[in-house]
């Protein structure tokens, strides 16, 4: 199910057909017209969403180049059969460890370090468990394209600290969950983690 509403899908068809604009056009006027266009992206955008004009302005205007989806990866780490959750500062609600790729990392590099950063947690990543299309499988609207990663992860140890995203950590097993980010994670998500967990010969779940 395809959650993203029309006028989020056209704007950004907007945007990324703007931004290569910009990067590639050689001609002021035509530079010109693409700025026009990804102005009129951000007032849709602005006009829906609670989002800040200016703060959406930003985050289009540090894009450039050819628009490919952000990449947002997510440790399912498990020990004793329970999962590792932290509580997110910006909202106060819980989520599995993760965040933007940083383009300097691997994969598996990132994975490690947002569990380190976020819980403090030492960890093994073991297998991928699903890549999933965001817009596909939230209800909430984003401004980005974005794929979700899922990874399963051992639990080898954790010496928490709070820090500038994150204020507990701790492990839950399905049937007690905390209230959920509901931009960051669902509780279907969560069940797949632990039905990827149970099963030996999980294949891998793309959109």
């Amino acid at each position: 199910m395809n959650y993203e509403p029309k006028w989020l899908e056209y704007a950004k068809k907007l945007q990324a057909i703007a931004q290569a604009g910009i990067e590639y056009s050689k001609d002021k006027y035509d530079i010109e017209r693409f700025e026009a266009i990804r102005n009129i992206s951000i007032d849709i955008i602005n006009t829906y969403t609670d989002l800040e004009h200016e703060k959406i302005r930003d985050l289009f205007a540090s894009e450039t180049g050819y628009q490919t989806p952000k990449i947002d990866v997510r440790a399912a780490v498990f020990n004793n059969n329970k999962i590792l959750l932290v509580k997110e500062k910006i909202d106060e609600k819980w989520s599995l460890p993760g965040g933007w790729a940083d383009v300097e990392y691997s994969l598996k590099e990132n994975i490690i370090r947002e569990c380190l950063e976020e819980a403090g947690a030492e960890i093994v990543p073991k297998k991928l468990i699903a890549i999933l299309d965001r817009k596909k499988n939230y209800v909430l609207p984003a401004p980005y394209s974005i794929y979700k990663i899922f990874i399963e992860c051992d639990y080898v140890d954790c010496c928490f600290e709070e820090n500038i995203e994150t204020s507990k950590v701790k492990f839950f097993n399905m049937e007690s969950l905390p209230p959920l980010s509901p931009t960051r994670i669902t509780e279907q998500q969560i069940e797949m983690c632990f039905k990827a967990r149970e099963n030996k010969c999980h294949q891998p779940i793309f959109d």
